[in-house]
């Protein structure tokens, strides 16, 4: 059965619902985005011939008070009572509220509140899930419990990024091929095992595993990356023009993989609308479950050899290098950030509000309404993802003329604009389909 775009359920499930005949022309549309990938690259590679970014070495730093008063021991213990508070509500409300995400808010606080809103709150404030991580508190009270603790393991160098990618694959697993990801008994066993194997890893490897093995403190960390707020490398808070953030990303290991899977996830999200698949998967002899099962990593797989394979014509063009995979995986993130807010800036403002005020029990309050029109929505859509891969063909390009002599630079960057050519046309159509 297919259900209607306004049922609950299906926009929890497939973000914002159905996004076929957007009042847009495609012609435009497509004629836009790459006038813009084609002038931004030009213009880059006439004018940008030496690398601009400083990554944590740059920044104007904040008052010292000011900086106190977010490190101070008060200002963390009441994040993480508020995180805890939160994660306690929501867990009662999947225990004691009906199984029915139009009257109960923990569906909605999981998939939009935590999920998507995770993202402007990284972008404006920082990595914010750190402070906040009900997880980590939890680990942190357990772990002063009168017992013996030997000394932390260290953690394997090799295991970078790759849990936190295979956590955030879990969840979009649950969010989009779960037979019913917003029933309460679905949702109570898949935050019942995340966090169990989190708490158990966490005792094995200490609180450091959440940094990079928490898939929602490595999805804020991410996109934090692109905020005005930071940290220098000598600790100090400070303003700092989001490109020089982004420049710091950590090359390690897995790190191409979390970008491919929220790439290659949203774009499964994108693409679960369409009829065809729809239909494939009603006709499918393997079933839905398992078909979409299998959809999902392809999809991923799609972007992740796509990239290696750019990878691989970047470095033939312009020359060996150690690491060609990880090099410029950091100019993935504005294009991944431009995907999620034109899937998902609709769900964010309508569903969001709705949640909330679930959540604070009220009655008879007006169902929210989005703010922009079917034009204005498709407008941002169109202006979100075309943003995002000129912000990546920039930080790509200052990369490229840092790595490599400049003759060679901007010939190994014809790849690269390939690759976001590519990108660019699937995000597009899979938007005006």
């Amino acid at each position: 059965m297919v259900r209607h775009p306004a049922d609950p359920l299906t926009t929890l499930a497939h973000g914002i619902g159905s996004q076929h005949d957007l009042p847009i022309s495609p012609f435009y549309a497509f004629a836009g985005a790459f006038a813009a990938l084609f002038v931004s690259f030009l213009a880059l590679g006439l004018l940008w011939s030496t690398s601009r970014f400083r990554g944590d070495r740059s920044g104007l730093a904040l008052p010292a008070a000011l900086q106190r008063a977010v490190d101070a021991r008060a200002t963390r213990t009441a994040l993480r009572a508020l995180g805890l508070a939160a994660a306690l509500t929501v867990l009662l409300h999947l225990l004691l509220g009906p199984d029915d995400p139009a009257r109960n808010p923990a569906p909605g606080a999981v998939y939009v509140l935590l999920w998507v809103g995770l993202v402007p709150a990284s972008l404006l404030l920082g990595p914010v899930w750190r402070r906040l991580n009900p997880l980590r508190t939890l680990y942190l009270l357990l772990s002063r419990a009168p017992r013996h603790h030997g000394p932390d393991r260290p953690l394997p160098a090799r295991l970078g990024q790759w849990p936190a990618a295979a956590g955030l694959f879990a969840f979009t697993w649950l969010e989009l091929v779960a037979p019913d990801p917003a029933s309460t008994t679905t949702l109570l066993i898949a935050l019942a095992l995340y966090s169990t194997v989190q708490l158990l890893l966490a005792a094995r490897f200490g609180e450091r595993w959440f940094d990079d093995g928490d898939a929602f403190e490595a999805y804020s960390a991410l996109f934090a990356r692109l905020s005005p707020l930071g940290r220098r490398h000598d600790g100090r808070l400070a303003l700092r023009n989001p490109f020089h953030g982004l420049d710091a990303t950590p090359e390690r290991p897995g790190l191409v993989a979390t970008v491919c899977v929220l790439l290659g996830s949203t774009a499964y999200d994108g693409f679960s609308d369409n009829p065809s698949w729809i239909d494939t998967l009603q006709t499918s002899p393997l079933g839905r479950t398992p078909t979409a099962t299998l959809g999902l990593p392809a999809s991923i797989a799609l972007v992740a050899t796509l990239y290696c394979l750019c990878a691989a014509a970047t470095r033939l063009v312009s020359g060996p290098h150690p690491g060609p995979l990880t090099a410029f995986a950091h100019s993935l993130v504005p294009i991944a950030l431009g995907y999620l807010i034109a899937h998902y800036f609709s769900l964010l403002v309508v569903e969001g509000p709705r949640t909330v005020i679930m959540a604070l029990g009220t009655d008879n309050a007006p169902e929210p309404l989005s703010p922009l029109g079917p034009g204005g929505l498709a407008a941002l859509q169109v202006i979100a993802v075309v943003t995002g891969h000129v912000l990546g063909v920039t930080a790509a390009h200052d990369r490229s003329v840092r790595l490599f002599p400049p003759a060679k630079a901007v010939a190994g960057q014809l790849p690269l604009l390939a690759l976001m050519i590519t990108y660019t046309i699937g995000g597009l159509s899979l938007l005006l389909n």
